[in-house]
């Protein structure tokens, strides 16, 4: 049988950012280096088939550090960033740490410092209960952030008497909503003061940019990535905002509902920031399966940035 015809569009930037490709070095270099178990804390990044990969290797996930034994191997916190309370006590049972925290994350954690010892009080726009926002809030005292997810927590936002106001966000927000909630902030609060330059990270931003250029060309558009990937979930949603109402998150390709996706000439593709490209082929593959193919890449911006390794790996690394 003759295949049916299907145009792939290939959105670049896609998959892994530079903070997920630095912490999955981390562990990838400590095994190398100092040999298994190499206990890491939280998934290193939000993808299952990289969690797995690592594990095949030797490493050791873990959710707190009371799992980990009194040991002198590695022990790695995750690119989402930990609340300071965490390397405190690695540091008070001696452990050799490594922190994987991606340095956008970083510099969120310092602008939230600063804040804090200039006298303002932090607003953090996220989700609550992701890793990144719980560690960010974790590097000030209790209450001294307050934690805004929507326009309508920005209506009813009490803030502290007399206290002056700071705004910074996670990540790997919307950059459509954020800059809602931005708005509302600061016509709420006039005098709050905004971050240096934008938090939400250069990936977030390229990624979502390259969907909003592909999804309203496709009569469907995968999004490979985790489901508890905050990037992955911020696409799916771009893309069905931008006019694909057949959307989809998938972490492999055996997760596609053909029936769901119905008739389709054109399709896109991208994958979440912890997504490695080996999954994106993979799709592409059972769509081939099914479809006589022809694959266009859609760029909309060239990535070249990198991160330096802890000092402990670079020897290694070299």
């Amino acid at each position: 049988m003759t295949k049916p015809p299907l145009s792939i569009l290939l959105c670049a930037p896609r998959g892994f950012c530079a903070g997920v490709d630095r912490a999955i070095q981390i562990v990838d270099l400590a095994l190398e280096r100092f040999g298994a178990p190499v206990y890491v804390r939280h998934e290193i990044v939000h993808n299952k088939y990289v969690v797995e990969e690592l594990r095949r290797k030797g490493a050791v996930f873990v959710e707190e550090l009371d799992e980990i034994p009194d040991t002198g191997q590695p022990v790695v916190f995750s690119a989402h960033g930990v609340a300071k309370a965490v390397p405190e006590a690695a540091r008070l049972r001696g452990f050799f740490q490594l922190d994987a925290t991606c340095p956008l994350v970083t510099k969120v954690h310092r602008e939230a410092e600063i804040h804090h010892k200039r006298g303002r009080h932090v607003i953090l726009i996220g989700h609550a209960g992701h890793p990144e926002v719980i560690g960010t809030m974790g590097q000030l005292p209790d209450g001294a952030v307050t934690l805004v997810e929507t326009l309508d927590d920005v209506a009813t936002l009490e803030a502290p008497d007399g206290a002056a106001l700071a705004y910074t966000t996670q990540t790997t927000l919307s950059v459509d909503d954020t800059r809602a909630i931005v708005e509302a902030l600061t016509e709420r609060f006039p005098t709050i003061t905004a971050p240096h330059k934008e938090d939400i990270c250069y990936a977030t931003t390229n990624r979502q940019a390259s969907v909003k250029a592909v999804a309203p060309r496709v009569d469907a558009l995968f999004v490979v990535g985790a489901p508890n990937s905050s990037n992955s979930q911020r696409l799916r949603e771009v893309a069905a905002r931008e006019g694909c109402t057949r959307a989809y998150l998938i972490q492999r390709a055996a997760e596609i509902d053909w029936e769901a996706v119905g008739e389709i000439r054109t399709v896109g593709i991208t994958a979440g920031a912890s997504a490695p490209e080996v999954l994106v082929e993979e799709v592409i593959d059972a769509l081939a399966e099914r479809y006589d193919v022809t694959v266009e890449t859609v760029r909309t911006a060239d990535e070249t940035i990198a991160f330096n390794l802890p000092r402990e790996l670079r020897a290694g690394a070299a």
